[in-house]
């Protein structure tokens, strides 16, 4: 498969899914990168993981978002990214991308400050060393945000429907029992990301965007790595009588020639198109972003 074609699949997914795809092929980097030069994945993702210790954060703070991307096990990453494909799928029946990506980053976030906050502030927890990997405050934000926004939907659970807020309600006590037994630190970032999730819910409900500010700093940030585009070529000809006004050629054209190509793709399937087609349809997508 060309890099055209996988770019072209790549960016045919929906934000959920190109974080599933990112999320597992850091897994398989790791552990080759591991592999081959014989060493430890804590080796590696010291780097990436999150401390438990704010002075151990300050050093290294881009770790409040990167420790989400590492994951321990096979079946660590396997249930998290399951679990985020169902979840997106029911969000992304009323939000779009852009409130996922708000309900996802946020999640990790405040499940990593949780995690902070309580591996210095309780007792219980001073003499652990264990850092923080894994997407499971983020997954758990998205689903939790569901389970709160439409809490009355069912869904199909093996042989029996249940309703969201019956699943969401079982997840949170689960990781409340389960604290001082079992990942504590994985426990509360769980409960740190489902605290996010609620609490957007709920102010979705009266109209308000709790990431409009988190979006607006994106948004910054993409603008410092965004090439500046050149503006369009614009070539008019003579109105015609009874015309609504002048014609854009070079925009009708490109888009004929877009239409043309879509329609081959129904006809004959992606496969059947030309190189030069590829990289014109993959060009005129990232022209429209």
């Amino acid at each position: 498969m060309s890099n055209t074609n996988l770019k072209y699949q790549f960016a045919r997914l929906n934000m959920a899914e190109k974080l599933i795809v990112v999320n597992v092929l850091v897994f398989l980097v790791v552990r080759l990168l591991t592999f081959l030069l014989q060493m430890q994945p804590w080796a590696l993702e010291r780097w990436f993981e999150l401390p438990k210790g704010f002075l151990d954060f300050i050093t290294q703070p881009w770790s409040i978002v990167t420790y989400s991307f590492l994951h321990g096990t096979f079946w660590h990453i396997f249930f998290n990214m399951l679990l985020l494909y169902y979840a997106a799928r029911i969000f992304f029946n009323y939000f779009g991308s852009r409130r996922f990506i708000n309900v996802y980053f946020l999640g990790v976030i405040s499940g990593g400050a949780l995690f902070l906050l309580a591996y210095n502030i309780f007792p219980a927890f001073y003499n652990s060393q264990s850092p923080l990997i894994g997407a499971s405050a983020g997954v758990m934000a998205v689903l939790i945000y569901v389970c709160t926004y439409i809490p009355q939907q069912e869904v199909r659970l093996f042989f029996f429907n249940i309703k969201l807020w019956y699943i969401g309600a079982f997840l949170v006590l689960l990781d409340l029992v389960m604290i001082p037994l079992d990942n504590p630190g994985g426990r509360i970032a769980h409960l740190g990301g489902a605290l996010l999730g609620y609490f957007y819910a709920r102010q979705s409900h009266e109209g308000k965007d709790l990431g409009a500010g988190f979006s607006k700093l994106l948004d910054q940030l993409g603008g410092l790595f965004e090439k500046k585009k050149a503006p369009m070529k614009t070539v008019y000809r003579k109105q015609r009588k009874g015309s609504a006004g002048p014609i854009d050629y070079d925009r009708e054209t490109r888009q004929r020639k877009i239409d043309g190509i879509l329609d081959k793709i129904s006809k004959s399937g992606y496969d059947s198109l030309s190189k030069s087609e590829k990289d014109f349809l993959f060009k005129a997508g990232n022209d429209q972003d």
